[in-house]
């Protein structure tokens, strides 16, 4: 059995950052594609960013440049720093664990286990 904690989450004023975890335990190995996900009420689920092996990332449009994601092997921890976040950009955050090794995915279908999500506020 897979667990994905996510935390972190919180109310932040735009322009500033926030740093989310994602702590993976069970019958996984750390190297497998990790990814960050985000989701607002009443919309599908987004792309955020994501790593596999060798720490290869890739980060949607709207991020990359601002937020970047690592991973810790040996804690087994992904983390998603997030930084100058924009006003209106509440979502809750959640990480996705694949079961199996292999590259970079961009889609929620690649993964196979999820966090209960973590919410992120940005508001004056």
């Amino acid at each position: 059995q897979v667990q994905v904690v996510e935390s972190g989450g919180g109310l932040v004023q735009p322009g500033e950052s926030l740093r989310l975890s994602c702590a993976i335990s069970g019958r996984i190995s750390t190297d497998n594609p990790i990814g960050w996900f985000r989701q607002v009420p009443g919309k599908a689920l987004e792309f955020v960013a994501t790593t596999c092996y060798d720490s290869e990332t890739s980060y949607a449009g709207s991020v990359r440049g601002r937020f970047t994601v690592s991973r810790d092997n040996a804690k087994s921890m992904v983390t998603l720093q997030m930084n100058r976040l924009k006003p209106g950009g509440n979502a809750e955050y959640y990480c996705g664990a694949a079961a199996s090794y292999g590259g970079l995915r961009l889609t929620g279908d690649g993964y196979d286990s999820w966090g209960q999500g973590t919410q992120v506020t940005v508001s004056s």
